[in-house]
This record gives C-alpha cells, structure tokens and sequence, in this order.
C-alpha cells in the first residue's frame, strides 16, 4: 500500500546559536490511515523521519521552495501561483538565490543523494520509485472542492491588523478550529484522510486551537504538513485531472531541475481569473 507523506519545511536550516523553528510531518497511507504525524528541528531530524516513513513507491510533498534559480525576484511557479488563485487571495512569497533560507534546496538534494527521484510534474515517475514534489497548501485548500473555500482562503495564518491582539488571536483560532472540521470530513473522501486514526491527528480534532502564538504556531504546522500529504495522495491517485503544474513553462536547470509547484485546481483556476 503507497505511503503519502507531507512535510512543512521550516526555511532556514538554523544554526549552532539559534535552532530552526519545528517542520510538521504527516504520513498517510492509500486508506486514508494516518501512520506518522509530529515534528522536528533541523535537517538531519527531517531526513530521519522521512527516511522512517520511507517505502518503494512513496510520495511526499514538501511546502518548500525545492529548485531555486532566479538570482532575484520570483519563480514563474510562485507568479502563476498568485495569477491563478489570486482571485481566492492565495498568493506566494518569492524566493531567489538572493535569500537566506534555502532549506528546501538542502532537502532536496540529500533527499536526491539517498535515492528519491524529484519530479516536477512533467513526466511519469515510474511507480516503484520513491519521488517527492513542492506543494503550497493554500493552493490545496482553495483548489480541492472537498474543503469547501468556494470563494476565498481560510485566513488561519494570518488575521490582519484591524483587530486587538486579543480579539486577532481568538478570530485565528475560530478560523482554524473550522478548517480542521474540514480536514476531519476528509475521511470521506476520495482519496480519504482520517484523522481519528493516529493520536497526534486526532488531537487536532479533540482540543481548540491555542491562543498563544508559538502553541498556535506547533498546530499551524501539523496542519499544514496533513494537508501536503493529502495533497500527494490526490496527485498520486487524479494526477493532472484534479491538479495543475505552476511553472510548468519554466526553464529547468543546466541540471535538469525544473521549478514546479503542483497545485489542486478546479477548472477556472487554470487560467488566469
């Protein structure tokens, strides 16, 4: 049975004097079973985890910047991004050569030095190869009908300015206490993704989301990596009938490394809206 993991990449890799901030994991299998769900600092306990999950055959999605090779400005994939689904308020943060966090780039090719392939979308993967593409979950969320964000994002990130700090938090935690609804309807779907079946998912589930920014912060994470392992499970299971590749007209590079995003979509989010 395939392996679908999620992994939502803290950028910067850290250092001696400063840890890097958590990176959520989540690995689901074709039923929808949640294997592993948790968190680690740092690229070599990102890499332990993925390694322990791993599996002939395995997808994982990362919510990284995987291939940076503009020496300023933004990816085609992260323009097409704000293009496409600028219309539901989902746009990307540009990344270059120019900034400092480059953890995906390390992830991806340690990632490639132990035997997975990446795949930008483009071309078939043969099955028994164990492969790993770049994901956005904003992108999941307004693009997979299942959630139901028929108009806009889920503001559970980032609330704006216009409140109190107080009532800012408490409004956060409102917004993201229904997307975990969301998320928990998915053990109907197809594919499925239960979150009753591990512990550390079920949490999600059974206790309201803090106030406090940085315990927010530890479920944001989690949250963020269940949905880009669903969203390699939709890929794996629909491929390009229920997802689109952003920055598929990329040039790779002299490498052969293309930058792509891959993105559920529906219909009108194919083109620019």
């Amino acid at each position: 049975m395939t392996r679908f993991l999620g992994v939502d990449l803290a950028w910067a890799e850290g250092t001696a004097t400063k840890p890097a901030n958590e990176t959520g994991l989540a690995c689901i299998d074709e039923e929808g079973q949640v294997l592993g769900a948790g968190w680690a600092r740092g690229t070599e306990a990102v890499l332990e985890w993925i390694d322990s999950m791993w599996e002939p055959g395995a997808v994982l999605a990362i919510d990284a910047p995987l291939v940076v090779n503009n020496p300023s400005g933004m990816r085609l994939c992260e323009r097409e991004t704000g293009s496409r689904y600028g219309g539901w308020f989902v746009s990307a943060n540009a990344s270059n050569l120019a900034r400092p966090w480059q953890g995906g780039v390390s992830i991806r090719r340690r990632l490639e030095a132990s035997g997975w392939t990446y795949t930008d979308g483009l071309s078939p993967v043969d099955p028994a190869i164990a492969s790993f593409f770049e994901c956005y979950p904003y992108t999941t969320l307004v693009g997979a009908e299942e959630f139901g964000y028929d108009d806009k994002r889920p503001r559970y990130k980032r609330m704006g300015s216009a409140l109190p700090p107080d009532q800012r938090r408490a409004a956060r935690a409102f917004v993201c206490d229904d997307l975990i609804q969301r998320v928990w309807r998915l053990h109907a779907a197809t594919p499925p993704l239960d979150l009753s079946t591990h512990p550390v998912s079920d949490a999600l589930v059974t206790s309201h989301s803090p106030l406090l920014d940085r315990a927010y912060k530890h479920r944001e994470d989690l949250i963020d990596a269940l949905v880009s392992a669903w969203t390699a499970s939709l890929w794996w299971h629909h491929g390009i009938e229920r997802s689109q590749v952003l920055g598929a007209d990329d040039q790779p590079s002299p490498d052969g490394h293309r930058a792509t995003i891959i993105a559920p979509a529906r219909p009108e989010q194919r083109r620019p809206r």
